[in-house]
């Protein structure tokens, strides 16, 4: 059984004893699944490039496809270019579009490869913008991630939420968009605990109200819209809103707190997944997923359930740092062999709430390898002076 030395809440240090059953990865197809489920993937850096990580980014293309394949293996789509992939967040937008197009080859290689493209305005330097400069930027990376034959998820707007004077703004602007797309798109609301600069989307700070707006222009627009995936954290929001829907508009659920309840649902409804904890912890939502649709509900929950607090400590606030966790739990379990981010964002978490990462990642058993894991972890510390 491996251990190691863990820094305690208290300041002390003390042994902690592995006791977790690492879930195998298993290949499966989304066709083993009763809901559409897609993992917002990260990119991995290149530790031997040599610039500034914070001013330039530099990305391991090998890698970051690889991991693509993966979560494909285990019949997970692949949401592209999303915040988990630090897009706007030390991500821009042509790093951004080589990552889309780069992925999209990967996946056109494969039969069953699910995957879908964030469509944004992060582009734009700033925020003083006219509601038609806002459009055309949209519909630029609209413009492309079609021209590239993929699926658009079209993510909220920093540029929309400085310039926008009323509800009637956001219904506009996403109206003229979405008339331009191909195919229906997924509409992403992320909320202002991800990204500060999205308060008061939609129109409101009060989200009850925002959801009125944005359920107006959902229902305007619905032959448009295969979608909406809500980050709000809120599963109350989220399932007061799922049940307002226009039929046949899914619930995507971006609650990464709890997601387990909302993806099995309820009588009156159930919501698929557009998760960035997905990408941490992939065998064990893969599964779960194929055991829900054999209606082995129980194992469902006995396998996800674990991993919710695994995910609320790596949501936990300031949640815009949540990408270090789940980064850092890739880089635990051998999929990338460095923990080096994009933008320097390996810095945004403190050694205890690494420490507690591991204990929790332990319990969920999601460490695929638990005596490399130790290994990687005790190689951490060191640097932190824990040895």
């Amino acid at each position: 059984m491996s251990e190691l030395q863990l820094p305690n809440e208290d300041r002390t240090i003390g042994l902690y004893k592995l006791s977790g059953t690492p879930i195998a990865l298993e290949k499966r197809d989304a066709a083993d699944f009763n809901r559409v489920a897609f993992a917002a993937a990260h990119v991995v850096a290149d530790p031997f490039a040599d610039n500034d990580p914070w001013l330039t980014p530099a990305i391991d293309w090998d890698a970051t496809l690889r991991f693509r394949h993966r979560l494909w293996d285990l019949g997970l789509g692949v949401a592209e270019a999303m915040d988990t992939a630090q897009r706007g967040m030390g991500l821009a937008w042509p790093q951004a579009q080589e990552l889309i197009s780069r992925a999209l080859k990967e996946a056109a290689t494969r039969k069953d490869a699910l995957i879908a493209c964030g469509v944004g305005t992060d582009h734009l330097s700033g925020t003083d913008y006219s509601l038609n400069q806002i459009v055309d930027a949209y519909l630029e990376q609209l413009d492309f991630v079609q021209g590239q034959g993929g699926r658009v998820i079209l993510m909220a707007s920093r540029a929309l939420a400085a310039a926008a004077r009323s509800p009637d703004d956001y219904l506009e602007t996403y109206s003229r968009v979405l008339a331009k797309s191909d195919d229906k798109v997924v509409i992403h609301w992320l909320g202002e605990m991800f990204d500060p600069a999205l308060e008061g989307y939609w129109g409101s700070a009060d989200h009850m109200t925002a959801m009125d707006t944005c359920l107006a222009m959902i229902e305007g627009n619905a032959s448009k819209i295969d979608g909406i995936k809500i980050s709000l954290l809120s599963k109350e929001k989220e399932i007061v809103m799922r049940r307002r829907l226009p039929e046949g508009v899914r619930m995507y659920t971006g609650d990464d707190f709890n997601y387990a309840e909302l993806i099995a649902g309820d009588d009156q409804g159930h919501s698929d997944a557009l998760l960035g904890i997905f990408d941490a912890i992939a065998p064990a939502a893969s599964k779960a997923l194929a055991s829900l649709k054999r209606g082995a509900d129980n194992e469902f929950f006995d396998i996800l359930e674990p991993t919710v607090a695994l995910s609320r400590h790596i949501f936990k606030a300031p949640t815009r740092f949540y990408k270090t966790g789940v980064v850092f739990l890739a880089y635990l379990n051998g999929l990338q062999d460095h923990f080096t981010m994009v933008g320097g964002q390996e810095s945004t978490r403190s050694t205890q709430h690494f420490a507690e990462l591991f204990r929790l990642a332990d319990k969920a058993n999601v460490l695929s390898d638990p005596d490399e894991a130790t290994h990687r972890m005790k190689a951490f510390l060191a640097v932190r002076g824990i040895h």
